[in-house]
């Protein structure tokens, strides 16, 4: 009964999970991508921004200090618009490409390169006014609530820590000059924002071990769903089943069959049987005619004693036989005197005259 009301108790199978990666469905927290790129942002801010704001108060500087020439026209108009624009890509685009390298790799770490275009399509059941009541109160939502909240602490705590350890640097600014409290406000900022993103990272820890948690228990599997698994990759299981039947079936009836022909069986002597015929006007070799191990090598030996084909106890070459050569095929030529030596024991315990080879 809980199976039909859809309890999943079974681990997610390797199919399963690379179907949900294929369809996008990957453990993966936004939070933790986002502090990833907060802490890369102030730590690319600390190493690149003071070069950079000293370059762009340089540069400004000696272009508001010159009065351009009231008739350089358009065209000193654009050369002078297009040198501040690639003044500002040189000083801007090395900390945006940081950023991006930033953001990249926060979401790669997590979920590694995946491409699932189906996700860019609309889907119609996230409009479903039930489905979204059922998201809205989820345990997902109330962690998200939960973390927002602890993330709001948090970063109050933090910034009134980091003002009140710094509470006498700050009571000191109005004694600087103008540069010496920008700089001193901006370390201030910097410092803030540091350790904020910092514990926003630990937060962010959490959630992405919580999202761990939570998509293992989705991609749980119930019971009827790992048999519909197992019956779409191998087959139904019933004419599996009945497949095996038929194919031991006939093998029973060609052991019946080829066993009587045989002149020896050669076992090991319980866990291995080989039926051994040779008729040297029609085989160059001995071929083997039936061989079998575990129940099998019982029917070969319980066919040998009802017709009255001799069987020999030989572990070696019962071992190599059975490895090496199939049904219906001869014997390989490193094992010819040892089948000789078996054929010629049978042979004088029947006082029959060994055959010779035509």
């Amino acid at each position: 009964m809980p199976d039909q009301f859809g309890d999943k108790t079974h681990q997610a199978t390797p199919h399963r999970r690379q179907k949900a990666r294929e369809e996008g469905q990957v453990a993966q927290s936004q939070d933790l991508a986002s502090a990833i790129v907060l802490l890369g942002a102030v730590v690319g801010l600390m190493w690149l921004g003071r070069t950079a704001a000293s370059r762009t108060l340089e540069f400004f500087n000696q272009r508001l200090g010159v009065l351009p020439p009231l008739d350089q026209g358009v065209d000193g108009f654009v050369a002078d618009s297009r040198q501040v624009f690639r003044f500002l890509a040189e000083t801007t685009l090395p900390f945006l490409g940081l950023m991006l390298a930033v953001a990249v790799a926060a979401h790669f770490l997590q979920i590694g390169w995946i491409l699932a275009p189906q996700k860019l399509l609309p889907d119609i059941g996230r409009v479903n006014p039930l489905k979204g009541l059922q998201r809205l109160f989820s345990l997902g939502n109330g962690v998200k609530l939960a973390l927002g909240l602890a993330k709001v602490a948090v970063v109050a705590a933090v910034a009134a820590a980091s003002v009140w350890n710094r509470v006498a640097v700050l009571l000191t600014l109005p004694e600087l000059g103008t540069r010496a409290q920008c700089a001193a406000t901006v370390d201030f900022l910097l410092t803030t924002a540091l350790h904020v993103a910092v514990a926003l990272l630990v937060l962010a820890i959490f959630d992405y071990a919580f999202q761990r948690w939570k998509f293992e228990q989705d991609l749980k599997m119930t019971t009827q769903e790992l048999r519909e698994e197992y019956k779409n990759l191998q087959g139904d299981p019933q004419i599996i089943a009945r497949r095996k039947q038929v194919q031991r079936q006939l093998a029973q009836s060609r052991l019946k069959t080829m066993v009587p022909q045989a002149d020896v069986v050669v076992t090991n002597p319980t866990e291995l049987a080989i039926a051994l015929r040779y008729d040297p006007e029609q085989m160059a070799a001995p071929i083997v005619v039936a061989k079998g191990a575990g129940v099998m090598a019982a029917q070969i030996r319980r066919l040998a004693l009802e017709n009255g084909v001799p069987i020999l106890e030989r572990k070696e070459l019962a071992r190599a036989l059975y490895a090496q050569v199939d049904v219906n095929q001869p014997i390989p030529a490193d094992q010819y005197a040892a089948v000789a030596e078996v054929l010629k024991y049978v042979y004088e315990l029947k006082g029959k005259p060994l055959p010779k080879a035509g």
